[in-house]
This record gives structure tokens, C-alpha cells and sequence, in this order.
């Protein structure tokens, strides 16, 4: 693992320093708010997106840190999430696919959520934590965890029950494929519309000075996750005029691997305006979200909590929207990996910076066992950010590590199952695809941010090479 001895000497310095910094108030141990989004990437206001509007995630930027290089392990919803909920690294977990469940392999591991039970907190989860089935399975209890939750709730909106107007591109599906819908409702008549009110009255009903105990309360988003059924107050936010849908660039692929490319049905031939009206309902569902959360911070006001809650807020991975000509996620290019992450704690004296920091999803467990003043369990193969809580230009990695499978079609290979890895360091991505066997890529940000010149067989590149290919080899050293 890459990180500095320095850190683990000064751990419980700033676990002292982060809890001292929250107030006379602040005795007790710190309540937890923990949203998790669906689908999201990083095109959100605090993240520089001249169109979207995000004032309620930007609002909680400002109170917080937002880290601009985080990454999630796998970029496909299951094995994401129970990565980050067990502290494991996919290959660790077994969860390789959205039907993988961590308990086969881990029957007796301690989840996030699990561990904070375990010591006094009230837990519960409404919507989506672990994985679900969408949309089909909103409103059931999908593959969630029992053992990780005092309560749970699994609220269901018109988003689910009411399918048959939303537009697909292949008829009768809406999960795997793009499938829209904007439609005259209230917010409330939305899952996650019904489920920021369940948490709210969650909140109320749990307030550590009715209890006694401090709670983590986990709000799984399901939006802007497939089929983007959004209210049209929020899609009037985006004219289709104003939307430049990124077009795939001629000769763009010439030079990836075809293991790189999860091409879907259909979304290569999309019209221009196809691409607007698509893209106007996916940024409509973010607004809604943003919505959402707004009306759970304005709740921590109201009730005089937001003092003594630490606020994550999170996507289980990235998303495209044309990008290289590929839709949605499940590949190792920078849009699918990367994740918008932001992280309050009350009273920090870093508040309103962000971090280039790399991070991973998976530091998120020893992260908040840390700034709650619990023990950090002993199988958590994450790292703390708490150094970059304190100081914004620490640095706890040397590189952040996505695995996922070959979905691209491989010429001469019927059947498929390896995998490609990718470590995103500073300045370089780089790639290996059934370890090399499949095609390798190396990317260079600072001088080629769209990732449109793969040097991996450029000689000029050869040092950088070596040292990447190293560099991943000491990483999968450790996320085996």
C-alpha cells in the first residue's frame, strides 16, 4: 500500500485535532450522514460544469473539502459498493459483477455501517447502499445487507411505477440501456423524492438527544441512475439549445484496445438532438437529487445538528455521456472511474478547499472510523484522508487503483471473462488489459486530458512506461 509511515504515526493526533475543532458541543461522538448517488459524475457546479445546477451539493462543498482526484474500485454499482462498505478491494471481496454478494466469501466481515453499530450507533439506510436492480427492484430490499442496518427503508416513486412512457433505446428495458423521461410532478412523487423524507423523519425520530446515541444514517440516491425520470421543472433548467453533447472524435479509437471499449446497443448511432434531449433528462435527475440532499442539510439546521454530523457525499462511480463514443460506465477511462466525493466535518478549518489528493472509495471506512474516534478494523485495506482533512495538499497515495471486467469484444475470443486494471496517478493513467495480453494504455493528462493519444508503444514514452507498469504491479500486490 502507498502511503507515508508519517501518516499512520500522526493518526491519532488528527483524530484528536479534527474532534477538538468541532466545539464545546461536540463531546459526543459525531453523528454521520453518508449519501451515496447512482450514476453520478462529476458534472456539478462545485466541479466547474458551466450548465448544471447543483446549488445544494455546492452548498455542502463550501462547508467541506471536495476532492477532485477520487476514484472508485470498480466502476459498476455492486461490486463499487461492496467494496467501499467492507474496506476491500473488489478481487478481495469475490464481487467481480452486479450478482456477486461479499458474504460468500466474507460471511463474518464488519461493514461500515456494521462497525458503527457495534460501537453505540443507531444505523439505518434508506434507498440505495448496496446494490439494486434498477429500476426494477425499487421498492424491495435489492441486495442489501441485513446485518448492516438497524432499520431500513426502501421507498418507490413514479420512477418505478410508472414505466411505460419512459423512452429506451431498446423496448422493454431501462437499467442497462439509456431510457429517459421528463414528466409534470412534484419531487415527492419520485423515489428519492419519498426517500429524502423518510430520512428526515428518520432524523427527527433518531435526534441523539431523544435517543441517547448517535446515529448513521446512509441515503442511497437513486438518481441519476437509468431511466433519468426527472420533474420538467428541472429539465426547463436546460434548454436543449444550451447542451454540446460531446461527439466522438474521427480516429479517437484508433488506437485503443478493443478490451477498453463497453460499447451498448445502439448509443454509438445517436442523433445530435437524441444526445440533447438524453442528456437534458440526465442533468434534470441530478437537479432533483440536488434537490434532495439540500432538503436533509436543511434538516441538520433545523434541528441544531449540523454542529455534531460529518456530511459524505458520494458517487459509487462514474458515468459517460460520449465520451471516446461510450455511454454510461464499465470501462477504465477517466469519466467512468473518477467520482465526485466531498466530506464535512463540523468545525474544520479547511472548509470550502478542495483537494487534488488521489483518494479511493474504499479510504472511506477507515476515514470515518477515524474522525468518530473508533477502532479502525484490522482487515481495512483503505487509507484514512484524514492528513488531507488537515492540510488540503497532503498526499496519502501514490496512485488510485480501478479493476472491472473485459467487456469490449476481443477479436478470436469467444468468451471472456478477465479482467483490466488501470492506476490513475497524478499526471498518468495507466492501463493493462488481461494483464497486457489484451492491450495496454498510457494516457497523459497534462498534456492530453481527453485522452485521445494512448503512448503506451511510443518510444518517447518509454520511461514513463516502465515506471507505470511497475508501479501497477506493486499495487496489485496489495488489492489482490
Amino acid at each position: 500500500m502507498f502511503f507515508s509511515k508519517k501518516v499512520f504515526s500522526t493518526a491519532a493526533v488528527l483524530a484528536i485535532f479534527c474532534l477538538a475543532n468541532l466545539g464545546p458541543e461536540a463531546k459526543a461522538k459525531p453523528n454521520v450522514l453518508f449519501i451515496a448517488v447512482d450514476d453520478l459524475n462529476n458534472d456539478l457546479g462545485c466541479y466547474g460544469h458551466p450548465l448544471v445546477q447543483s446549488p445544494n451539493i455546492d452548498r455542502l462543498a463550501r462547508r467541506g473539502m471536495r476532492f477532485d482526484r477520487a476514484y472508485c474500485q470498480y466502476p459498476v454499482c455492486n461490486p463499487s459498493r461492496a467494496s467501499l462498505m467492507t474496506g476491500l478491494y473488489p478481487e478481495q471481496t469475490g464481487v467481480l459483477s452486479n450478482a456477486g454478494d461479499f458474504r460468500e466469501r466474507h460471511p463474518g466481515i464488519t461493514t461500515l455501517s456494521q462497525h458503527f453499530m457495534n460501537n453505540g450507533y443507531f444505523a439505518a439506510r434508506v434507498g440505495k447502499i448496496y446494490h439494486y436492480g434498477v429500476p426494477l427492484q425499487i421498492g424491495t430490499d435489492g441486495k442489501d445487507d441485513a446485518a448492516s442496518w438497524n432499520t431500513v427503508i426502501n421507498p418507490i416513486g413514479i420512477d418505478r411505477t410508472e414505466l411505460e412512457p419512459v423512452a429506451t433505446l431498446q423496448k422493454g428495458k431501462y437499467g442497462g440501456t439509456l431510457s429517459w423521461r421528463i414528466v409534470e410532478s412534484r419531487d415527492d412523487d419520485h423515489t428519492d423524492g419519498k426517500g429524502a423524507l423518510e430520512a428526515i423523519r428518520l432524523i427527527e425520530e433518531n435526534h441523539p438527544d431523544k435517543t441517547g446515541k448517535p446515529f448513521f444514517l446512509a441515503m442511497g440516491f437513486f438518481r441519476p441512475h437509468t431511466p433519468y425520470v426527472a420533474p420538467a421543472h428541472y429539465a426547463n433548467l436546460y434548454p436543449l439549445d444550451k447542451i454540446d453533447p460531446v461527439m466522438e472524435k474521427p480516429g479517437d479509437r484508433d488506437d485503443i484496445p478493443p478490451a477498453a471499449l463497453a460499447d451498448r446497443v445502439h448509443q454509438r448511432e445517436l442523433s445530435l438532438a437524441k444526445r440533447r434531449e438524453i442528456i437534458q433528462a440526465y442533468y434534470a435527475s441530478i437537479s432533483l437529487m440536488d434537490a434532495c440532499v439540500g432538503k436533509l442539510l436543511d434538516t441538520l439546521d433545523r434541528l441544531k445538528l449540523a454542529d455534531n454530523t460529518i456530511v459524505v457525499f458520494f458517487s459509487d462511480h462514474g458515468y459517460h455521456l460520449g465520451q471516446h463514443g461510450l455511454w454510461q460506465k464499465s470501462d477504465l477511462f477517466e469519466g467512468s472511474a473518477r467520482v465526485p466525493l466531498i466530506l464535512s466535518i463540523p468545525g474544520m478549518k479547511n472548509a470550502g478547499q478542495s483537494s487534488d489528493s488521489l483518494a479511493e472509495l474504499i479510504d472511506l471506512y477507515p476515514t470515518l472510523a477515524g474522525l468518530c474516534g473508533l477502532a479502525k478494523p484490522a482487515h481495512l485495506n483503505g487509507v484514512s484522508l484524514m492528513p488531507v482533512l488537515n492540510n488540503p495538499k497532503a498526499k496519502v497515495r501514490q496512485a488510485a487503483f480501478t479493476v472491472t471486467r473485459i467487456r469490449g469484444k476481443i477479436p478470436g475470443v469467444k468468451k471472456n471473462n478477465q479482467l483490466g486494471h488501470t492506476i490513475r496517478t497524478e499526471r498518468y493513467r495507466y492501463t493493462e488489459w488481461g494483464d497486457g495480453k489484451h492491450g495496454v494504455e498510457l494516457y497523459d493528462y497534462k498534456s492530453d486530458p481527453d485522452e485521445y493519444t494512448n503512448l503506451a508503444k511510443r518510444d518517447s514514452a518509454k520511461k514513463v512506461f516502465t515506471r507505470m507498469q511497475r508501479l501497477m504491479q506493486a499495487t496489485r500486490a496489495h488489492t489482490r
